[in-house]
């Protein structure tokens, strides 16, 4: 199933002690990363968080992920001066100030901006239930993720879907200018042939006029560019439902129905089919454009 890279989900738990909130949003990448900003106190889960996303959510993609704690019991923890710190840290400013004869602002607040000089004693609590909460909140965000992937997943799938059955018909216009162009080609340069041939006296020999303009024609002809696109058409809806992410595969294919449809444009010297061609490539040109943000 086709998934979107771009999404958002949120989930929110509301307890007695503390209520956490976590958020996720992401874009597309060509590969998995993740950033996760936490609470001072939650900091040791960033890994472990990481780790869960991509197991249990998304294999590629740029996810940041917030997660926001509300803390209104007695157990939020003691905030105290690193005495020590803040002597040095002052003293070094005072330093700063007199050497360079800048002006003395010093101030608790100028001091406060270094999140060094205070000390957070948080109490003693169980890591595992920790983890237990939080990795609640967090499967609810990444259902609320989810959900809105397949859904953007649904209109893209949609939407290429469409642009691939546009491209049929016009591989089907191209092979029905194609077969009439073939043997119009072949008969032209027969007659030119016989012509050139006849002007000079020159001894016609059937077989060898007949193998030649059959050659020459074949040059032209497109058959099997079409049979390759077409099986293109076919690999996209088995990819597609595939229950891994097929972005990348998805975005391989594009290449080929680009690379044939390249061929087409070079092989065959009709206007008509030409005109054809650039349509194609602009409709393919679309869906690789929506791919990119397939997961």
């Amino acid at each position: 199933m086709i998934k979107s890279m771009t999404a958002f989900g949120r989930a929110r738990l509301e307890g007695e002690a503390r209520d956490i909130t976590i958020e996720m949003k992401s874009v597309n990448s060509r590969f998995f990363d993740c950033s996760v900003k936490l609470p001072r106190s939650l900091l040791y889960l960033e890994e472990k968080i990481k780790s869960y996303i991509q197991k249990n959510s998304i294999a590629r993609g740029k996810v940041d992920v917030f997660v926001t704690v509300e803390n209104h019991g007695s157990d939020i923890g003691e905030i105290s001066v690193d005495e020590a710190f803040a002597a040095r840290y002052i003293a070094a400013l005072a330093d700063l100030r007199d050497k360079f004869s800048l002006k003395d602002d010093i101030s608790v607040m100028s001091v406060a901006r270094n999140q060094e000089v205070f000390k957070y004693t948080k109490p003693e609590e169980d890591a595992d239930e920790e983890w237990r909460l939080v990795s609640s909140v967090l499967d609810g965000a990444i259902e609320s993720h989810r959900d809105m992937r397949e859904r953007e997943g649904k209109r893209a799938y949609e939407d290429i879907t469409a642009k691939i059955e546009h491209l049929r018909a016009m591989a089907d216009e191209v092979e029905r200018i194609s077969q009439c162009d073939t043997v119009g080609y072949r008969d032209k340069l027969e007659d030119r042939l016989r012509k050139i041939l006849g002007d000079n006296a020159v001894t016609v020999d059937e077989n060898r006029l007949l193998t030649e303009c059959a050659i020459w024609a074949d040059k032209i002809a497109i058959d099997e560019e079409l049979v390759r696109l077409r099986s293109h058409f076919g690999a996209f809806y088995e990819i597609a439902e595939l229950p891994e992410p097929s972005g990348r595969k998805l975005d391989f294919l594009i290449q080929e129905l680009n690379r044939e449809t390249n061929t087409i444009g070079s092989k065959a010297n009709n206007a008509a089919i030409a005109r054809i061609v650039v349509d194609m490539k602009g409709e393919i040109e679309k869906i690789r454009e929506q791919i990119q943000n397939i997961e």
